[in-house]
């Protein structure tokens, strides 16, 4: 026979359990409900970018198109996945121009921040521009992917903003990849070791130029020419005349996009036309096929592409649906990479908590165009930094030793009228 009060007791436990289970389960969906209600309605990101202005045609070209591209692909998918309230949540893009103006810049994205609210800040076009707006990212403690920055100061930059990264190498990496293709082209007997070269007086065009002084003195080439010309240049004819009465085997301008375009038609004019004729910034914009057709084959230039990728193919498809025009093939594919690394970051962390965005960006391993990525060392590493234009397309040829990379054509064939 059961004893009453074992049955009586042990109804009670059953009781008090069911009442916990009923308290846990009300508990938990009030903090689903609570979790549901705190969550935002949209996540803001602000930039400000050149819309006018000389730096207008770089921005137009690397930074605006993929900043709307992703936004339009991120709210496609319903949104950004926060984890933290179980839902997406759609971005709000705040844009400014910057007018091409450093002081601009500063005030738009201290608007941004004091007055926008923003959640995250996306980097203007142009290395003065992000050093300019880095002291107030970090102040305010925004994470910083300084894309379209070009300096050796870098690991210097990291130390003194923690939450800045960078997308392009440094000068001394990138003079480093084309010295090392300009020796190989050289002991394989196809150019000789006389360089001419110029730059654009600012910051750019002095370290590049730094960089290729000391490392081309090391790897035994000579150079025949070296000067800087302010910006603004209009006629280079004077300076290419000169450079072209020493006969050297390599060209190399240190440029931004106006002077890359203007100082290569006036070679074309001249038939100024060494072994080797390297340009900067600008060579592997869209522009610059616009501009010369199928004399752009044989110009090398920053950057390249692994352009067989099944994922840059795709994602060049979709950069000319959403703009009209072709993403060029340096920056561009390394600022759309950086904003997949950033959507990533937010979505493992799963809620917009700046600082662990930023730890995560850090630490975290990354699917992107590019292929797998870390930025373990604040800097993105695998990188084409010397290129060619060969049967219509920018590829890689430096350093050899990544997937796509194409072997130089030198000497570069001449000019067509």
């Amino acid at each position: 026979m059961i004893d009453s009060q074992q049955t009586e007791g042990s109804q009670n436990m059953s009781r008090r359990f069911i009442r916990a289970v009923a308290a846990g389960a009300i508990a938990t969906l009030a903090a689903f409900a609570a979790t549901a209600e705190e969550a935002p309605e949209k996540v803001r990101i602000g930039y400000a970018i050149s819309k006018t202005g000389p730096n207008a045609g770089g921005a137009a070209a690397s930074s605006t198109p993929n900043y709307e591209l992703w936004a339009k692909e991120i709210n496609a998918e319903g949104g950004l996945m926060l984890s933290a309230y179980g839902k997406r949540v759609p971005v709000e893009i705040v844009e400014y121009d910057d007018r091409s103006s450093s002081e601009e810049a500063v005030k738009a994205v201290e608007r941004l921040i004091t007055q926008d609210e923003v959640d995250l800040v996306l980097a203007p076009w142009g290395t003065g521009m992000n050093l300019a707006v880095a002291p107030i990212l970090h102040k305010n403690g925004y994470p910083h992917l300084a894309f379209n920055t070009l300096t050796d100061r870098a690991p210097e930059l990291i130390e003194r903003w923690p939450g800045i990264f960078f997308f392009e190498g440094t000068s001394t990496i990138i003079a480093g990849a084309t010295l090392d293709m300009l020796a190989q082209q050289r002991d394989a007997g196809k150019i000789g070791n006389k360089i001419a070269m110029i730059a654009i007086a600012d910051a750019l065009g002095i370290e590049l130029s730094a960089a290729y002084r000391e490392m081309a003195a090391e790897k035994g080439f000579e150079l025949v020419y070296d000067a800087a010309y302010p910006a603004g240049t209009q006629d280079f004819t004077p300076i290419l005349t000169e450079i072209s009465s020493k006969s050297p085997d390599v060209f190399i301008a240190n440029s931004y996009p106006p002077d890359t375009l203007t100082m290569t038609e006036q070679a074309r004019v001249m038939s100024f036309n060494p072994a080797v004729y390297l340009t900067g910034i600008g060579t592997a914009m869209p522009m610059f096929p616009g501009q010369f057709g199928e004399n752009v084959d044989g110009v090398m230039g920053i950057g390249g592409s692994d352009v067989a990728s099944p994922a840059l193919q795709d994602y060049f498809k979709r950069h000319q649906d959403s703009a009209g025009y072709p993403a060029d093939r340096f920056a561009s594919q390394l600022t759309y990479a950086g904003l997949e690394i950033l959507q990533q970051a937010i979505e493992n962390v799963g809620k917009i908590d700046r600082a662990a965005i930023t730890e995560e960006l850090k630490t975290g391993t990354f699917r992107t165009v590019l292929g797998e990525v870390s930025l373990a060392s604040q800097m993105l590493e695998t990188l084409f930094y010397v290129g060619q234009w060969q049967d219509g397309e920018f590829y890689g040829v430096g350093p050899s030793s990544l997937p796509g990379a194409r072997a130089p054509v030198v000497p570069k064939p001449a000019w067509k009228n």
